[in-house]
């Protein structure tokens, strides 16, 4: 899944899972990312070039929900922009996986500024992502 970004500054994200074997399925298989190093008790792993660790973590953390667009979204999240095609793609291939949907994909704030394709859902170890699609990248920001 690696896309080079030379010149957008890249993030790091660390998150807890309690599965290693699990994330690696999620995260390496569905989601497509490509794996870096690992250790007994962490894996490395390239989002579009962006740095995301999962670490292994005993016990559950809590969420909060909030409302956008009549939906109740997961707080913490994180996730992707993609380009419409993209996320379609990985949309049915989650479906075809029998991925459970917080928020089932669906076009939010259509016909209004920001119009964007969005789906969440849970990793293994209950982290919520978002992945997001606009069709107008210069709305990414829009007001």
């Amino acid at each position: 899944m690696h896309t080079p970004h030379a010149s957008i500054p890249r993030f790091h994200l660390a998150v807890p899972v309690d599965d290693l074997d699990a994330a690696r399925h999620f995260y390496g298989q569905l989601i497509g990312c490509d794996q870096g190093r690992s250790a007994d008790t962490w894996i490395d792993w390239d989002l579009r070039g962006h740095q995301f660790v999962t670490h292994l973590v005993a016990g559950r953390r809590t969420a909060a929900h909030n409302e956008v667009d009549g939906h109740d979204v997961p707080v913490p999240h994180f996730g992707l922009l993609l380009t419409v095609p993209e996320f379609h793609e990985l949309a049915e291939r989650l479906r075809a996986a029998g991925t459970v949907f917080v928020i089932e994909p669906y076009l939010r704030f259509a016909g209004q500024p920001g119009e964007q394709w969005t789906m969440f859902l849970h990793d293994p170890a209950g982290n919520a992502l978002e992945f997001k699609a606009f069709a107008d990248d210069s709305q990414v920001f829009a007001v």
